[in-house]
């Protein structure tokens, strides 16, 4: 190859569908998610006992595709297996079927999601900035915004949405009606909140605009693809409107207002003091995500407006097409969808779920567009001055492309993957030796891990305290409370009538169990009132819990931190209490 055709390479000139730029920046493309989904999939097999945070919910279940027998008549197994979206279940189950675990499934999916969220991308960035390498750049950046998140490295439905969404804003953006709906109807089935994204993009497409002024458009085949679609995305999601829950009524903002597990400090957090804090705080009933300031390369996406009012001094923002007006586009639809979704709250799930996804596509494809236009508005007064030798040009227009591209590599945190490292193997490895119909009580953290790594049930665990369907949760949260009330109780007859009720199998306490900082420092068991005040009031003034007379004889597993009891053993003996 010749100097200059290898400099046309290294330029910021628009170019045409079958020019060969297109083919090298794309490949390219390729090549940096594939290397942030190998650093990811590195981190995944760092240890024997890990598993995404997130993952921890909605996998431990699908360990019934591999064998039917485990979680039998489980109540969080059953609620999560019945939350999850159809498109989701069927993914893991054909993984199944094929002999593939579904934690070991789980950590192979991110980088092929992240691999089609990033093609897409591309596709949708040509359709917008017709310039190779901005292309390049701007998919890199939604690379690294995406990866700095922890939705696709949870292989979670959420995980999800970037591919199938960024393809049906690919698909909007070149009027394809059949590829269109097909995203449509995926999402539907994948994560439904996003199809009234999609269905507010759509009728966004009968908008046209005259100045200021807004005015629905003439053409009949705007309408013929808007309706099209909305029949689509009426047709995916009437099935759940007219489908009647086993775990209903959805929680209620009253009813949500009065659990402090809504409150700041809560499992489930959501309200805030101040309106400001709905806007910028991030979270669950935030506007803007937290995730929108990283990488910080993105905080570039805020000039896009600024800079196309100056096409003379950034002469790149004339080439970008009229398809930008997507971007404005889904940040209205988005912005209105969030204030619905607090106005009917929980009837359209967690706000945030209409800005936390769209955002961060905004946002990336915003700081491509800037970055690019910045670029080659520097290349010719520095580039022409100093470095008049094409190879110099060259060689520092392509160290200044690749230095944005491998920003991640020398942040810490990157990719994010907040995968949670079980630390008790012991623990875990005798656990697994019981029998799949085993219930274990227990109000020790570790109980997160334990349907996980174990494949054996629990009664509760702050990890599936979600409070969004009272027909779950009620029963939920009086397990939590009748384990609080039989493990500080100092009557044995209280410990043993909570065993008959669940039938409780196995008995798993911490060392500490029983000194009141235990329940004094820990939030997740102080919600839930009278029964953690009267624990920590019994255990202040010494009263004997009765579980602790049988801590020696019942003993089945002990380890430097857990403890295991047996309950048939407990139900056997009628040990006498100690005296305070």
């Amino acid at each position: 190859m010749t100097l200059p055709s290898l400099r046309k390479y290294f330029t910021f000139d628009p170019a045409p569908k079958s020019d060969r730029r297109w083919q090298f920046w794309y490949l390219l493309t390729i090549a940096f998610s594939l290397s942030y989904g190998l650093m990811a999939l590195r981190e995944a097999f760092d240890g024997q006992w890990l598993v995404q945070d997130d993952a921890r919910q909605h996998l431990f279940w699908m360990m019934r595709y591999l064998d039917p027998d485990l979680f039998p008549n489980d109540l969080i197994a059953d609620y999560f297996q019945y939350v999850a979206p159809v498109g989701y279940r069927t993914v893991y189950r054909l993984g199944a079927e094929l002999g593939i675990n579904p934690l070991v499934f789980h950590k192979f999916l991110p980088p092929i999601l992240g691999l089609v969220a990033s093609c897409y991308g591309f596709f949708l960035t040509k359709q917008i900035f017709p310039i190779p390498s901005g292309c390049f750049i701007t998919t890199v950046l939604l690379g690294q915004i995406l990866w700095m998140k922890d939705d696709i490295i949870s292989a979670t439905p959420r995980a999800f949405v970037y591919p199938l969404f960024l393809a049906f804003l690919y698909y909007l953006s070149k009027r394809s009606l059949l590829p269109c709906a097909v995203t449509i109807a995926l999402l539907g089935i994948f994560y439904p909140h996003c199809v009234f994204l999609a269905s507010g993009m759509l009728l966004m497409q009968l908008i046209r605009w005259r100045g200021i002024t807004p005015h629905l458009s003439q053409n009949t085949d705007d309408y013929f693809f808007c309706f099209v679609g909305l029949g689509v995305a009426f047709s995916v999601m009437l099935p759940y409107a007219l489908h009647i829950s086993e775990y209903a009524p959805k929680i209620t903002r009253a009813e949500a207002l009065e659990l402090s597990e809504f409150q700041p400090g809560g499992g489930g957090k959501f309200f805030k003091s101040t309106f400001g804090d709905y806007l910028f705080d991030g979270g669950r009933s935030e506007l803007l995500p937290r995730s929108l300031y990283t990488p910080v390369t993105v905080i570039f996406g805020f000039f896009l407006p600024l800079i196309m009012r100056f096409p003379q001094k950034f002469p790149l923002v004339k080439q970008i097409t009229k398809q930008v007006v997507i971007l404005p586009q889904l940040m209205v639809v988005s912005v209105v969808l969030f204030f619905m979704a607090h106005t009917v709250l929980f009837e359209l799930h967690l706000p945030s779920s209409y800005t936390g996804q769209s955002f961060p596509i905004v946002i990336a494809i915003a700081a491509g567009l800037v970055l690019t236009a910045i670029l080659q508005a520097l290349q010719k007064p520095i580039f022409s001055r100093y470095f008049r030798k094409k190879l110099l040009n060259i060689v520092l227009m392509g160290i200044m492309i690749i230095a944005i591209a491998a920003y991640p590599n020398f942040v810490d945190s990157f990719p994010s993957n907040k995968y949670h490292e079980g630390k008790a193997e012991a623990l875990y490895r005798f656990l697994q030796q019981q029998p799949k119909n085993s219930l274990i009580a227990s109000l020790t953290k570790e109980a997160d891990n334990l349907p996980t790594f174990t494949h054996r049930s629990i009664l509760v665990s702050p990890e599936y305290a979600i409070p969004h369907h009272m027909g779950y949760y009620e029963p939920y949260r009086q397990r939590v409370r009748d384990l609080i009330k039989a493990q500080y109780s100092s009557d044995p007859e209280v410990v043993k009538n909570f065993i008959r009720r669940y039938d409780i199998t196995l008995w798993l306490i911490e060392k500490t169990s029983f000194n009141p900082s235990y329940i004094a420092e820990n939030h997740w068991i102080l919600q839930h009132q009278p029964e953690s005040q009267k624990a920590l009031e019994d255990l202040q003034t010494q009263t004997m819990p009765a579980l602790i007379a049988y801590q020696d004889k019942c003993n089945v597993f002990r380890d430097q931190r857990y403890q295991i009891l047996s309950t048939d053993c407990i139900l056997e003996k009628d040990r006498k209490i100690p005296d305070k």
